[in-house]
C-alpha cells in the first residue's frame, strides 16, 4: 500500500500553496513528483514529457517541464512566469503555484503569494539557507502565509547527511525567529528520486517526521484557525423592474461575495461608509434561501430597513466594524514597467471600491536583498515601500494582518488601465 493511500479519511477541502526558493533550488521538479507519486498527471501529458526529455537526451522524464510552460523557461532551464497547476489527492483538492526564484521577478512571487495559505520554501542541501532563501521567507511572511514549509531538497548530493540537515534548520530558526516568523516545518527530501514527498523512500530512516504531502494534506483550511470579522463587500444592488409578481417591485438584495466570518438571518450590521444599522432579512443564493452564510459564498443579502447601500459600500457585523479612512499606509510592491511618479494621481481598488489617489509620502524602499530600509524618491518595478495614500473617497479597511482581503489593493494606471501596483494596509 502506498504512503498516499496509507493516510487517513479527511477532506479539509481547497488548499491554496506555493513553491518558492532560489534559482535552481528543483521548485518546478518538486512540484511534477508530487503530482507523478500522486499520479495526477494525464498520460498523454507524460508521453509528452517523456518525449521532450529523450530529445534532450535525459535517461529519466524531467518532471521539471510539467510546470516551466513557457518557450523561454525551457530555452534557459528556468523559471520565469507563475505556473499554476491544479490536484487532488482524492483527500483534498490543492491548487498550486510555482514561483520564480529571480529576485528581478519579485512581482509575480508577490501575485502567487498573494492567495496562498501555505508556502514551501525550498533549500539545496549542499548550499544551505542564501539571500534569497531569506527573501523569499520575509516576502511569504510579509504577504501573510500562515504557514511555511521548509523542504531541505537535494539529500541524495551530500549522502542524506542528518547533521547537514539540522545545520539548516537550525540557520532558518535564527532567521525566522528574527522575522517573528511563527508556524515553520521542516522536511528533508529529494525532489529528484521522490523520498519524502508522497513515498518516504529507504534512504532518510533518520528522519520521522510526516512526508510532504501528509503535512498537505492536515494542513487547516482557510478561514478555519481562529474567529474572523463578517466582511461583505456589496457588488451589486439587485432592483427587479419585471415579472408579475407585486413583491419583487419592493425587492431590494445585495450581492456579492463574504470575504470573512459569517452571517446569519437576525444579525445586526452596520452599512459602511454610512455607519447606518439594519439587521439581516434574509440571505439567498440562486436556488434557495439560507439561515447562515460563511466566508467565500456568494450569496445576495436582504436588510429589514430601507438603507442606502450602493456598489463598492461595505456591509459588517455590528460589533465588530472596519475602518473608514481616506488615508492608507501600507507596503506596495510595484508591478508597472513605468516606475511609480509621486506627482500623478493613481487608481485604487480595495474590494469592490475604486477610488482616486495621490501618493502622500514614500518612507521608505525595502532593499530585498539585505532587508535595508532605504530612502527613495520614486519605485522601478519590484520594489517593495511602504507608502503612504491620500484617498479621494473614503476606503473600509482592515489591516492586512487581520484580513488578508479588506487590507488588501491594487494599483491602477488610469491611463493605460494596467495593474501597476499591489498594496497589504498596515
Amino acid at each position: 500500500m502506498s504512503a498516499i493511500e496509507q493516510l487517513p479519511e479527511i477532506d479539509n477541502g481547497l488548499l491554496r500553496f506555493l513553491t518558492c526558493g532560489s534559482v535552481d533550488d528543483g521548485k518546478s521538479t518538486l512540484i511534477g513528483r508530487l503530482l507523478y507519486d500522486s499520479k495526477s498527471i494525464l498520460t498523454d501529458t507524460l508521453h509528452s514529457m517523456a518525449c521532450t526529455s529523450e530529445r534532450r537526451g535525459l535517461e529519466a522524464v524531467d518532471l521539471s517541464l510539467l510546470t516551466d510552460g513557457l518557450q523561454a523557461e525551457r530555452e534557459q532551464g528556468i523559471t520565469i512566469d507563475v505556473a499554476y497547476r491544479y490536484f487532488t489527492s482524492g483527500r483534498r483538492k490543492y491548487i498550486i503555484a510555482d514561483a520564480p526564484g529571480h529576485e528581478q521577478y519579485t512581482r509575480n512571487m508577490v501575485t502567487a503569494a498573494s492567495t496562498a495559505h501555505l508556502a514551501i520554501i525550498l533549500v539545496d542541501a549542499r548550499k544551505g539557507v542564501l539571500s534569497q532563501t531569506r527573501r523569499h521567507a520575509y516576502l511569504a511572511h510579509l504577504l501573510g502565509i500562515p504557514h511555511i514549509v521548509v523542504a531541505i531538497n537535494k539529500m541524495d548530493l551530500i549522502e542524506h547527511s542528518q547533521a547537514a540537515y539540522e545545520r539548516i534548520c537550525d540557520d532558518y530558526r535564527e532567521f525566522s525567529a528574527a522575522l517573528g516568523i511563527g508556524d515553520v516545518r521542516f522536511v528533508p527530501m529529494s525532489a529528484l528520486v521522490g523520498d519524502m514527498i508522497v513515498e518516504r523512500g529507504e534512504r532518510l530512516d533518520w528522519y520521522q517526521g510526516p512526508t510532504l504531502l501528509e503535512i498537505l494534506e492536515c494542513t487547516p483550511n482557510a478561514h478555519s484557525e481562529r474567529d474572523e470579522a463578517f466582511r461583505f463587500p456589496v457588488q451589486y444592488v439587485c432592483r427587479p423592474r419585471q415579472g408579475s409578481d407585486p413583491n419583487l417591485h419592493d425587492y431590494r438584495g445585495f450581492m456579492g461575495r463574504i470575504e470573512s466570518g459569517e452571517i446569519a438571518v437576525g444579525d445586526e450590521v452596520l452599512v459602511l461608509p454610512s455607519g447606518k444599522r439594519s439587521s439581516i432579512k434574509a440571505i439567498e443564493t440562486i436556488d434557495q434561501s439560507l439561515p447562515l452564510a460563511i466566508a467565500e459564498q456568494s450569496v445576495t443579502l436582504l436588510l429589514e430597513d430601507e438603507v442606502d447601500v450602493s456598489r463598492g459600500d461595505m456591509i459588517v457585523s455590528a460589533g465588530n466594524s472596519a475602518l473608514v479612512t481616506r488615508q492608507i499606509e501600507a507596503m506596495v510592491c510595484w508591478l508597472g514597467e513605468v516606475p511609480l511618479d509621486p506627482r500623478r494621481k493613481y487608481l485604487i481598488r480595495q474590494t469592490t471600491r475604486d477610488t482616486r489617489a495621490a501618493i502622500e509620502a514614500i518612507d521608505y524602499r525595502l532593499d530585498i536583498t539585505t532587508l535595508q530600509k532605504r530612502p527613495a524618491e520614486n519605485l522601478e518595478m519590484n520594489d517593495i515601500a511602504l507608502v503612504v495614500f491620500k484617498l479621494a473617497q473614503p476606503l473600509c479597511v482592515d489591516s492586512y494582518a487581520e484580513n488578508r482581503s479588506t487590507g488588501a489593493f491594487i494599483v491602477i494606471d488610469e491611463a493605460t488601465n494596467n495593474t501597476v501596483g499591489a498594496g497589504m494596509i498596515l
